[in-house]
């Protein structure tokens, strides 16, 4: 069951990585599908963190989806509010999302250290904690969530082939490949959005 599981999760994921890619605001109804699959998938597999965070998941879709549809700054809804462009993040925010990482993987590490008996628990809070961060950038629009994903994307590769989740850790090279190409994508299209 763990192994079909996983295979529509990849397949869900695939989908959800083409519509980020494409910047529809349809990834948002895939964000609340995967992580509802992948809760599962990962309590079994003994990654505690990976299957915490699929929490979050679906809480930030659902925000993602409201700031995307039709959030201003922030995320706040108005009755004016345009939807949000594609962005660089301020120094300031990046500073600010540094340090939320710092204190989330070492909370995350501490925990899964002490009370859990992962065998990865570095690795499983970095990705996690990343990608707390990660999903925060893409609800708000920021260009720079790719190089996030790219950072998660790559040590997920390797941990799910080390955890024996082929079909996940391959997804999860592929998201890789294609955050780079996200990346370019985004930049243009907030090229085009500006000199329109």
């Amino acid at each position: 069951m763990e192994q079909t599981l996983e295979i529509i999760g990849t397949l869900v994921g695939l989908v959800y990585i083409w519509l980020e890619y494409r910047a529809s605001i349809y990834l948002w109804i895939a964000g609340i599908i995967m992580p509802a699959i992948y809760i599962f998938v990962y309590y079994d597999a003994g990654l505690y963190a990976a299957f915490g965070i699929n929490v979050y998941y679906l809480v930030v879709a659902l925000y993602g989806w409201i700031v995307w549809r039709y959030g201003d700054r922030w995320g706040r809804v108005t009755s004016k509010a345009k939807p949000v462009a594609i962005k660089h993040v301020s120094w300031r925010i990046c500073g600010m999302l540094t340090g939320a990482f710092l204190v989330l993987f070492a909370l995350m590490a501490w925990v899964l250290m002490r009370f859990t008996d992962s065998d990865v628990p570095l690795l499983d809070s970095f990705t996690t904690a990343l990608s707390v961060v990660g999903m925060w950038m893409l609800a708000r629009k920021y260009l720079e969530q790719w190089w996030t994903w790219i950072a998660v994307d790559v040590v997920s590769c390797g941990l799910y082939f080390y955890k024996d989740l082929p079909f996940t850790a391959c997804l999860y090279g592929l998201y890789g490949v294609i955050s780079v190409f996200g990346y370019r994508e985004w930049k243009r299209l907030m090229k085009q959005d500006k000199e329109a």
